[in-house]
């Protein structure tokens, strides 16, 4: 029996403590030094070691300002602030890496879609083809303000203008030039033949732009879409556009139930299933033996923060949990934060909540030897119907550095995860071709407007 070949993702951000509030205080914890190059070039050696399909860049755009009513508990505790722009490191560690791709967060909120096409097209060259997106609304209400909005949009009108951009950004990419436009003739003097370069003529709702992309064809064209909206209108538009869906979710079985929403979303949206890989989120604490493991993580949640974890809910969330007792249980209330996470900590205390997410964040913490952890990955994916996984850390790089060193060989060696990379671009090591899928939107304007 052939087994299912699991995706592996790590999961960091451009600042101290992502996913783990607090953890930045450990001794043993490098993340205050996401301000240097040295640290993500250790960073994306360690990962291509390890065959890591890519590092997946999160982002926000604002401050968790919710807790309390006030950015001070997040800024306090170092709670995804401050945060650097996350493009910037991406050049960095693909100058030491020949095969990791990049997985990188920006949001249709806020980035007008003609400039922010000519970034993706200008990285996915410098990385030769290694570049994804990780296509956000953003949800925090903070971001709004200061990008000079009275206020942040509703959570689906959000979406509504997103799939407007996604339009623009696709015939951009995939319309706008050739092939074969880019000729440089040196004998004639002439760099591109102007007959293959078209105007996209879009105008819409929310978006005019009636010109030519800035960019000639990078080796992808598109970038790898990723997404991560688990709400009903989040898995509509995961469904018509992600090619690696991200979910955080507490426990297999919800997991398993946000998986075959998603995939039966994608055969309504007449794609096949195996179009998306599904990746959920897992913080693993491994070390030689358990009970080392098991030490580990109790020395790891002395130094988690309570205040820094409900700072994260808030802004998660849109609920300033100072308002409840601790012991009082949370209750779903829709708002135009992320609707998803929301529902997932339903029925949980504030306090429950808090020391869920101070080893961990928005997913489950997996604490064990190294074969513990691999029997655990491979159950979530034979019981879920996962494609793999985001690794999130608790410390940084040591996390990444153990979880390559104990329990990557036992995944290659049971066949799960690869032993090498093959060549070419991240598209094609996911999916088999550098170019989108016949059936994705994105292709369709190529077709249309260009010769295949």
């Amino acid at each position: 029996m052939v087994k299912k070949r699991i995706y592996l993702n790590a999961f960091d951000m451009n600042c101290a403590g992502h996913q783990s509030p607090g953890l930045w205080s450990h001794p043993e914890d490098r993340s205050s030094t996401y301000k240097d190059p040295e640290y993500w070039t250790h960073l994306a050696q360690v990962l291509e070691r390890g065959c890591f399909d890519a590092i997946f860049l999160a982002d926000v755009l604002g401050t968790y300002d919710v807790y309390q009513d006030s950015r001070d508990p997040a800024v306090r505790q170092g709670a995804q602030v401050p945060v650097n722009d996350p493009a910037f490191v991406v050049p960095i560690m693909a100058q030491v890496t020949k095969h990791l791709g990049f997985g990188l967060t920006a949001s249709t909120s806020y980035e007008h879609p003609y400039t922010f096409a000519r970034r993706m097209t200008t990285l996915d060259h410098l990385t030769k083809g290694r570049i994804g997106w990780n296509v956000v609304t953003s949800y925090l209400n903070s971001a709004a303000l200061n990008i000079g909005l009275d206020k942040q949009l509703s959570h689906d009108n959000r979406y509504d203008i997103a799939d407007e951009y996604m339009d623009v950004v696709y015939k951009l990419w995939e319309a706008s030039w050739e092939d074969d436009a880019v000729i440089v003739d040196k004998e004639k003097g002439i760099y591109t033949d102007p007959s293959k370069v078209h105007d996209i003529e879009h105008e819409g709702k929310y978006y005019k732009v009636p010109g030519a992309h800035l960019c000639e064809p990078s080796p992808q064209r598109t970038p790898v879409i990723f997404q991560a909206g688990a709400s009903s209108r989040g898995r509509k538009f995961a469904a018509k556009h992600a090619e690696l869906v991200f979910i955080g979710t507490t426990t297999m079985e919800s997991t398993k139930k946000t998986v075959q929403a998603f995939r039966e979303e994608t055969i309504k949206a007449g794609r096949k299933p195996e179009e998306i890989k599904i990746l959920t989120l897992i913080t693993p604490i491994v070390a030689p033996t358990q009970e080392e493991a098991e030490e580990k993580y109790e020395e790891y949640k002395k130094y988690a923060s309570y205040e820094g974890a409900l700072a994260l809910v808030g802004g998660w969330t849109g609920l300033n949990l100072e308002e409840l007792n601790p012991q009082e249980k949370i209750h779903y209330v829709k708002n135009d934060a992320i609707q998803s996470a929301l529902k997932s900590y339903s029925e949980f205390t504030v306090e429950e909540v808090a020391e869920f997410v101070g080893v961990g964040g928005l997913g489950p913490v997996i604490v064990g030897s190294p074969t513990k952890v691999a029997d655990s990955l491979e159950e979530w994916v034979e019981d879920t119907g996962v494609d793999g996984f985001n690794i999130a850390y608790a410390i940084t790089p040591g996390t990444f550095e153990d979880f390559v060193e104990y329990v990557i060989p036992i995944l290659q060696e049971r066949g799960l995860v690869r032993k090498k990379y093959e060549e070419g671009t991240f598209r094609k090591k996911l999916f088999g071709n550098d170019f989108l899928h016949e059936h994705h939107p994105a292709r369709q304007h190529r077709n249309r407007r260009i010769p295949v």
